[in-house]
C-alpha cells in the first residue's frame, strides 16, 4: 500500500472557471501550505464549468505537478516523478470523496452556505474526475432533529451516489434516521467489488459510543473475500485525539481482517491527517461546517488503484477565478 503526497496540484484548464488546490497531510504536525478559506465566497460564485474531458493530457498533468513522493508503510520514502503519478491515476479502480461535520442548523454559523459550497465543489470535481460515491461521515446536523430533512434536501444536490453515518450531534432516533435516509444506521454496500461499511457511533443523545461490534463482525465476514474493505465511523475509537474514545475490542476485531484498506473518521474538526494502527491507516478530513477546527474547510479525495495502492489528498478547492499563482 502506498500513500501519495501531492502538493500544488493545479487543475487550471481542467476546470475552466476556477482552479483547485490539493493538500495531502501525511501527519498531523506536517507543515502545510497556506490555503484560502472558502467561507469568504458566496454560493453564487461557484460557477459550474462545462464537463471537462475525462483524460487530462499528460503534458498538462506533468506541468502542474511540482512535488510527489510515495510513502510506504515501512516508513521509507520513494520519490515519484510527475509522469509516474500520471500513470498511477490512469489505473484508478475506485474514486470517492469523504466529508464530515456540516453541523447544519448550528446557531450563528452560515450552515446553508457551507453545505451548498461543499455540494457545489464536489459536483465540480466529479465533472472532470468521476466519483463513484461520496460519504458524509457524521454530524450532518447540529442537535435539532428538525434540520435532518432540510439537510438531506441540500445533500440531494450531489450528482453521484452518497451515503451517510450518524454522528454525536445527529440527535435522532434510529427510526427517524431510517425514515429520512431510507437506510439504517448500520449498513454496508459493495462498489466496484470493494466493501463499504458504514457504522453508527452515536447514542442519539449526544454521547460517543463504540460501533456495534457483533454487527461489524458479521459485515466483515460477509466481505472477507473482497480484496479491499473501507470502514467509515464518525467517532475515533482510540484516544489519539481530544474527543475520541478507547475501544480495544474494536482494534482486536479489525486486526483479524487483512483486507481492511483504511478507516475514515470525522468528529475531530482540527484533524486532517492520518494515524496508523498496525498496517491500517485511520484518516481524518477536517470539516465542512461548524464553528471550530482547521483554518480551512475541506474534504478528502481517495483513489484506490487496481493494484491496491491508495492515493489520498485533502482539498480546499474554492477560490476566486485565477487568483492562485503557482
Amino acid at each position: 500500500m502506498l500513500f501519495l503526497r501531492v502538493q500544488n496540484y493545479d487543475f487550471t484548464g481542467v476546470f475552466p472557471e476556477g482552479d483547485f488546490r490539493v493538500i495531502f497531510m501525511l501527519c498531523f504536525d506536517a507543515k502545510r501550505p497556506q490555503v484560502p478559506d472558502f467561507d469568504k465566497f458566496a454560493p453564487n460564485q461557484l460557477k459550474m464549468p462545462p464537463k471537462a474531458p475525462q483524460n487530462l493530457s499528460r503534458r498538462s498533468f506533468i506541468r502542474n505537478i511540482s512535488l510527489a513522493s510515495a510513502v510506504l508503510l515501512t516508513g521509507k520514502v520513494a520519490d515519484l516523478s510527475a509522469a509516474e503519478v500520471f500513470e498511477l491515476r490512469s489505473k484508478v479502480k475506485l474514486r470517492f470523496v469523504v466529508a464530515s461535520d456540516s453541523h447544519y442548523g448550528q446557531p450563528n454559523t452560515l450552515f446553508d452556505e457551507m453545505i451548498e459550497k461543499m455540494t457545489g465543489v464536489v459536483n465540480q470535481f466529479h465533472n472532470s474526475s468521476k466519483l463513484d460515491f461520496c460519504v458524509i461521515n457524521g454530524d450532518i446536523i447540529h442537535d435539532d432533529k428538525k434540520f435532518l430533512e432540510p439537510a438531506k434536501q441540500k445533500l440531494d444536490a450531489l450528482t453521484m451516489p452518497y451515503y451517510v453515518t450518524r454522528g454525536n450531534h445527529d440527535m435522532v432516533t434510529p427510526e427517524h434516521w431510517q425514515q429520512v435516509w431510507n437506510m439504517p444506521l448500520n449498513h454496508d454496500v459493495t462498489v466496484n467489488n470493494t466493501g463499504i461499511i458504514l457504522g453508527d457511533t452515536s447514542d442519539g443523545k449526544g454521547g460517543y459510543v463504540s460501533p456495534d461490534l457483533q454487527w461489524l463482525e458479521s459485515r466483515l465476514e460477509a466481505h472477507k473475500n473482497k480484496k479491499q474493505v473501507l470502514l467509515f465511523l464518525h467517532i475515533p475509537q482510540a484516544k489519539w485525539t481530544k474527543h475520541a474514545i478507547d475501544t480495544p475490542a474494536f482494534f482486536e476485531l479489525i486486526g483479524r481482517y487483512s483486507n481492511i484498506k483504511a478507516v475514515f473518521h470525522g468528529h475531530e474538526h482540527d484533524q486532517d491527517g492520518v494515524k496508523m494502527q498496525g498496517t491500517i491507516p485511520f484518516l481524518f478530513d477536517s470539516h465542512i461546517g461548524g464553528n471550530w477546527g482547521t483554518a480551512y474547510k475541506g474534504f478528502r479525495v481517495v483513489e484506490l488503484l487496481k493494484d491496491g495502492t491508495l492515493i489520498t489528498y485533502m482539498m480546499n478547492p474554492v477560490d476566486k477565478l485565477n487568483e492562485l499563482k503557482y
